[in-house]
């Protein structure tokens, strides 16, 4: 794999899966090789989209080809345990899509059979491996505004979505939580860790997904968070890191910032833009050369997007649903799937 390009699976053929092919083949060191979904017309057409030589009409076929490297797993969060399950059972490796599974007994299953097969796994958490957002956790480990003492982070969408829309349904994992306020919480633990305390509120739908949610985390260290994520309303997305020497501010897209300022004691303001280089904001490509390097490097998982965190975010979201009274169809009782929080 060290002398060739990296030959990628994709796995289900929606918006993400396009988002992340296009970005993909742009890759010199990229080669999409095959493509699945369970309806052979949907992988046939984005086979054609894509110049994709093979297309599969199930997702077994695409576990069990053995000329892919790696498989990018974009279904509904609620199919990711199965899909990817399917593949890192065939001797794959992964990149799955956020939120990583439904819940964090899924996660750890993942994980487990990942670290088993000797395969890498990896949560498609493309907001870890963008470079602003790399330079932005650098300055706050470095010490920029001395001990962080408040995280705030928002992520939402207008709407409105009907019943019938997945974000609605239940039995796909519907609700703004698990969709976007990943994100928040996601972009709290990347500087902060687990939390050791959570406490939620959420405003249901009457199909019993989250419509919006806060949460406020704490950590032992007296930091807090204070997190919202919406599908009943456009928010900034905006994020703030508020230290005990100064602040960081970005003022919209956090998870794909172009900018963000950073604001010290006695200092003027300091303000770090994106690379022009590094490509458009919204481009997915910067996970997928990190899935890459890690394969080349012989890695099982990502140092930018590490499992443990991964699995210590899904405890977290486990938490917040707990907290509001959210489970999916087949899930065991909260007090049987929800461990208690492990500080960091």
């Amino acid at each position: 794999m060290t002398e060739r390009s990296v030959r990628w699976g994709i796995l289900a053929t929606g918006g993400i899966a396009a988002a992340f092919t296009a970005d993909l083949v742009d890759l010199p060191d990229a080669e999409v090789v095959a493509v699945a979904s369970r309806s052979q017309e949907s992988a046939d057409a984005f086979a054609e989209r894509f110049g994709i030589p093979r297309a599969y009409g199930d997702w077994n076929a695409l576990a069990e080809d053995g000329d892919i490297d790696v498989v990018y797993v974009a279904t509904p969060h609620s199919a990711h345990r199965v899909a990817a399950g399917l593949c890192l059972a065939a001797g794959r490796n992964v990149l799955c899509e956020k939120a990583f599974t439904l819940n964090a007994r899924e996660a750890g299953e993942l994980v487990a059979l990942a670290k088993a097969r000797g395969s890498f796994l990896m949560e498609a958490m493309w907001m870890y491996c963008n470079p602003l957002v790399r330079r932005l956790k650098a300055l706050v480990d470095d010490g920029a505004i001395g001990e962080v003492r408040h995280v705030q982070a928002d992520f939402g969408l207008a709407g409105p979505f009907p019943p019938s829309h997945r974000l609605r349904d239940p039995a796909q994992g519907g609700g703004a939580l698990l969709d976007l306020g990943v994100y928040p919480v996601s972009f709290a633990q990347l500087l902060l860790g687990e939390p050791s305390d959570v406490t939620a509120r959420s405003i249901l739908s009457a199909e019993g997904v989250d419509l919006q949610t806060g949460a406020l985390l704490s950590w032992d260290s007296g930091a807090l968070a204070s997190l919202h994520c919406s599908i009943v309303g456009g928010t900034a997305t905006a994020a703030s890191v508020t230290g005990s020497g100064g602040r960081i501010d970005i003022p919209h897209g956090f998870f794909f910032p172009d900018r963000f300022v950073l604001h010290r004691d006695g200092r003027d303001p300091e303000e770090f833009t994106a690379d022009p280089a590094d490509g458009p904001r919204n481009s997915l490509r910067h996970e997928a050369a990190e899935v890459m390097r890690a394969l080349r490097a012989g890695e099982t998982e990502s140092p930018l997007v590490p499992l443990d965190g991964t699995l210590a975010v899904m405890r977290t979201l486990d938490a917040i649903r707990d907290r509001v009274g959210v489970r999916y169809p087949g899930e065991a009782p909260e007090a049987d799937r929800a461990p208690e929080l492990t500080p960091a």
